[in-house]
């Protein structure tokens, strides 16, 4: 992978959220339509892109792989757990430190994790993404919701068993038994994927447009959120997987998972349970602004320390 690469494509990215802000400006596209769309590529595109990439026949990846993905996947949301509870006590964050609990862990590995990885990572790295999917629904619908309601909210298993969880499930069924769909049907995969990365990134273009952005800016403590999360976390498991010895892939495929910027389900939960969103809106904006600069950084300085140019 050549530093070019990742710099194109992460400026094509940059195009389409800016295409999904003209587009909200322009009112073609409001909340309820926004709303709509987001289902459709959580529930549908996303989860087909995530077939396709293992029904492409461009992943190599082993058995073998796929059970160090599982086991570092694993390991990688256990240390963000513990660092969910230390970085708020850190930052002094007080009454909101429940919710930078939720902003440490819960990062967006789905709605912009899976494209950005299609679109810059090699095919094998999709096993990556798809392991810290699964564990981030496993978890939020149970840690989070306990963090995030102190306790008091029922845990919401039945959701666990979203489309993407399943989906994601079903591609690693597909890809341990090397199983082989018809062409009618993996084609029809493959077109539902294609949409997605058009599809999330305008609908993230159109996020940023209406979020609280002004007083995320004035916020220090997201400021130090963005340096420590998503500069200091992903610098710090390079150098770890490095030293123990991991392939390229591997370090590549965990590390752009531990770039990325705040997911929108915390924001979401808080709606429903009649909490102060502004400052998880303000932090879902810079976080993902900074995101396109950070992981460009990031992934280039990787790519030539791992001497992959």
């Amino acid at each position: 992978m050549n530093i070019s690469i990742v710099l194109q494509q992460m400026g094509v990215i940059a195009i389409l959220v800016s295409i999904g802000i003209f587009l909200y400006k322009r009112e073609v596209i409001d909340d309820h339509t926004s709303q709509r769309m987001s289902t459709i590529v959580m529930d549908v595109c996303n989860p087909a892109l995530i077939l396709a990439s293992l029904l492409s026949g461009n992943v190599t990846a082993t058995h073998h792989d796929l059970l160090i993905a599982m086991v570092l996947g694993v390991a990688f949301y256990f240390g963000l757990v513990i660092l969910g509870f230390i970085f708020p006590m850190i930052i002094r964050g007080g009454e909101d430190s429940r919710f930078y609990n939720m902003m440490t862990v819960y990062t967006n590995v789905g709605f912009i994790g899976i494209p950005v990885a299609r679109a810059i990572l090699p095919e094998n790295a999709i096993l990556y993404v798809i392991i810290c999917n699964v564990m981030y629904c496993l978890l939020f619908y149970t840690h989070g919701i306990l963090v995030l309601s102190n306790g008091k909210e029922k845990l919401n298993l039945k959701k666990i068993l979203s489309p993407g969880t399943i989906m994601a499930v079903v591609s690693l069924v597909v890809f341990w038994f090397d199983i082989k769909l018809p062409p009618i049907i993996a084609n029809s995969i493959s077109y539902l994927g294609n949409a997605t990365v058009f599809l999330s990134m305008t609908l993230l273009g159109v996020g940023i447009a209406r979020s609280k952005i002004t007083s995320g800016i004035k916020n220090p403590r997201i400021w130090i959120y963005v340096l420590v999360r998503m500069l200091l976390v992903p610098v710090v498991l390079f150098f770890a997987l490095k030293a123990a010895g991991f392939s390229a892939i591997t370090i590549m495929g965990l590390c752009l998972m531990a770039a990325m910027p705040i997911g929108n389900l915390p924001l979401i939960q808080c709606e429903k349970m009649g909490e102060d969103t502004e400052l998880l809106s303000g932090a879902i904006a810079i976080s993902t602004l900074a995101s396109m600069f950070t992981i460009t950084l990031l992934m280039s300085a990787f790519t030539y320390l791992l001497g992959l140019i």
